[in-house]
């Protein structure tokens, strides 16, 4: 089961790309929980791009390509804006009180945390951002 949709990089077309993250994690049968959390992931790795990969006044589109099988499910995320790979950005000090932290950082680091494989390639003039959440057996 795989679907695709496109949006422009502008942040009133994110609802629409979370119900279809939404959406898509229902018809995959997972929990209420599960769907929550990777709504949230989604929509972070979704803002990043939005906010970021293009210069500010230019349209952009930002695919994204969704799977699944008995074992995980597939975000892939495809933008042409700015290359950046999120694999590589520093770690945020979750111990430090939210004062002493630089801003910036926790998006990712949620990413990093609630999905399984997290994984990026620039190719063909494309970011392309992989996201595995595994299915828990």
């Amino acid at each position: 089961m795989g679907r695709i949709m496109t949006i422009t990089n502008h942040l009133e077309e994110v609802p629409q790309m979370m119900s279809f993250v939404e959406d898509f994690c229902t018809d995959a049968g997972l929990d209420e929980m599960t769907i929550l959390g990777l709504t949230l992931a989604m929509e972070e790795a979704v803002v990043n791009v939005v906010n970021y990969a293009y210069p500010e006044g230019t349209t952009g589109e930002i695919e994204m390509e969704v799977s699944s099988d008995d074992k995980a499910l597939t975000f892939i995320l495809r933008d042409r804006g700015k290359p950046f790979d999120p694999t590589t950005a520093k770690e945020v000090d979750i111990t430090l009180s939210a004062e002493e932290r630089n801003i910036g950082g926790l998006g990712i680091h949620l990413i990093r945390n609630y999905m399984d494989v997290v994984k990026y390639e620039y190719c063909d003039g494309q970011n392309v951002l992989t996201l595995i959440k595994n299915k828990e057996t």
